[in-house]
């Protein structure tokens, strides 16, 4: 059980996720999506430019495939989603599918053999995303499920990949993976997205809130946090807190931004919820176990 002042934390940097899939679904109205995640990594990237310490020369081809898979790739799907959904309910429980493509992954990848309750876990949590596909908030958008699913992907590759490399300062890995990203991003908006300087001047100051709420609130405080709370604790003690991210931006979603989720949606999402629960204690158990071994 995580002491009260901890589980404060814990519970803003759900606050603080969920907050940042209403200020995306705000800003991306404005800003073409791609164009967005590259504003967002630009200012991190001005935020923590004191963290691009040199990296040692052999991590540097692990370290890009990260960068680009957990910032560029992983962002740019994820708010393209969110663009593309019209809500936040939908892309916020899907994109938890992450933590069972990760067990499935660090199983053929990095030859970690899942429990058989994993496997269940496993098993619920695609079964709550399929379920959750026939809502009507979902057939409406059906891309928006796809890149969600997407986003998924490439954040559960570069979880995996990103596990093969030492110990570095979370804001380390932001910095590098921010300046890394932003020419990719840059590239793929110009060549995809119909944008021009007109569409910054005319941003309100709404639109430019929701940048600097992503940037500052999303990757600086709540990676801040958990970096310090999981110094503190173990990961099993921690993670099933964070699951509250979704439960909050499905209730931001109905009260702030007008979603209506049906019966589909709600319960595949709780179907996606427990199976996660499931493969996070497993998994957290099992890394305890060893541990004290």
């Amino acid at each position: 059980m995580l002491p009260v002042r901890d589980l404060g934390f814990a519970l803003l940097i759900c606050l603080a996720w969920a907050g940042n899939f209403l200020a995306t679904a705000s800003a991306v109205q404005h800003f073409p999506p791609i164009l967005f995640t590259a504003l967002r990594l630009i200012l991190v990237l001005v935020l923590l430019v004191q963290f691009l310490r040199p990296l040692p020369r052999p991590l540097w081809r692990t370290f890009a495939a990260v960068a680009l898979l957990t910032g560029a790739l992983h962002f740019g799907f994820n708010h393209w989603a969110i663009a593309a959904a019209g809500d936040i309910s939908s892309v916020a429980l899907s994109l938890q599918s992450y933590i069972p493509m990760t067990a499935i992954l660090a199983w053929w990848l990095l030859d970690e053999r899942p429990t058989a309750m994993t496997w269940v876990g496993i098993a619920v949590a695609f079964a709550g995303v399929t379920l959750l596909a026939f809502d009507p908030l979902v057939l409406d958008a059906p891309i928006a499920l796809a890149l969600s699913l997407i986003a998924a992907a490439t954040l559960a590759v570069g979880t995996v990949y990103l596990r093969r490399l030492p110990g570095l300062h979370p804001f380390q890995v932001q910095a590098w993976s921010a300046a890394i990203s932003i020419p990719v991003l840059l590239l793929w908006s110009l060549t995809t997205e119909a944008w021009s300087w007109t569409t910054l001047m005319t941003a309100r100051w709404l639109d430019w809130g929701g940048v600097a709420y992503s940037a500052l609130a999303a990757s600086l405080i709540g990676h801040g946090l958990l970096y310090g709370l999981l110094q503190r604790h173990p990961v099993a003690q921690v993670t099933p807190v964070l699951m509250l991210t979704p439960v909050f931006a499905v209730t931001l979603g109905v009260l702030v931004w007008g979603d209506r989720p049906g019966p589909e949606l709600l319960i595949g999402g709780a179907l996606v919820l427990f199976g996660v629960l499931l493969v996070v204690l497993k998994g957290g158990r099992k890394a305890q176990a060893k541990s004290a071994a």
